[in-house]
């Protein structure tokens, strides 16, 4: 069976475009040809091969191979014990990126899994989700992080962000600079940062401080006031308004950190930007 999916207005950092399982006979064969989008193929049973650039890949129960976008593909069930497979054609900006995290890629297109049964799983929620209306876009969409989440998670490559050329410290900060984007608004701690990164606070104050020359409560500090200056133009807003939207429930500790990032009372400096 297969079945044919819109494409998604909603869902563009990932969308599931078809999906379906066939039985093939001895020999079938598919291609060669190239496919607009991502094609993941899951082999459930039997064998066959997949072959990209002048490379042939031997599959089996447990394996499969990805098809990237706009490149020949060729591949074809054996002969003795033809495969059966299922199958998953999703696009999106984030498609790469998960993919890669799972180690899979263009250069890398076979994966393996073969923990359990829950690929087949998913792919039986996706068949059954047809009853649903309006919400079935969305939870198709999840069963394909779910499915993409399994193969992060078996994959023996290392996290894609260990591969650049960053230094580990570099890394490290980017943490620290994303969680405090994320969550400037509410109240957290550095201790909260550390333990979301899992490092000890001391060491992660070290980094941050030798990689960006002030403390991560400075940091923080300059970005919510920062944040808070880009909301001053809003005269629907109160300074008390402001206050809160960027962590401080005390106007009187908000007005005191601004001046002392800013060189002037909140007040003020909305006034001299009007």
């Amino acid at each position: 069976m297969i079945e044919y999916l819109p494409r998604s207005k909603q869902h563009i950092g990932l969308h599931l475009n078809q999906f379906g399982n066939e039985e093939c006979l001895p020999g079938h064969f598919f291609g060669p040809a190239v496919r607009s989008h991502y094609l993941l193929h899951y082999v459930v049973d039997g064998e066959g091969f997949f072959e990209v650039d002048g490379t042939r890949y031997e599959l089996r129960r447990g394996q499969g191979f990805l098809i990237c976008p706009d490149i020949i593909t060729y591949y074809q069930a054996g002969t003795a014990n033809p495969w059966s497979y299922c199958w998953f054609g999703f696009e999106g900006t984030s498609a790469e990126t998960l993919l890669k995290q799972a180690g899979i890629s263009k250069s890398s297109p076979i994966f393996c899994y073969d923990q359990d049964n829950r690929i087949e799983q998913y792919l039986q929620m996706m068949i059954e989700s047809g009853g649903l209306g309006k919400a079935r876009e969305t939870k198709l969409t999840g069963l394909l992080y779910l499915l993409l989440s399994l193969l992060i998670e078996s994959s023996p490559v290392t996290s894609p962000e260990y591969e650049y050329t960053e230094s580990r410290t570099e890394i490290y900060v980017e943490k620290v600079t994303n969680f405090i984007e994320m969550n400037y608004p509410y109240k957290f701690t550095v201790e909260d940062i550390a333990r979301f990164i899992g490092l000890n606070r001391s060491y992660l104050c070290s980094l941050f401080k030798q990689s960006m020359h002030l403390s991560i409560q400075e940091y923080l500090i300059r970005h919510r006031i920062n944040k808070a200056c880009e909301m001053m133009g809003n005269t629907g807003l109160s300074i008390a308004d402001i206050s809160r939207s960027v962590g401080y429930n005390d106007p009187l500790l908000f007005s005191k950190m601004f001046k002392k990032v800013k060189g002037s009372s909140p007040k003020h400096y909305r006034a001299e930007i009007k």
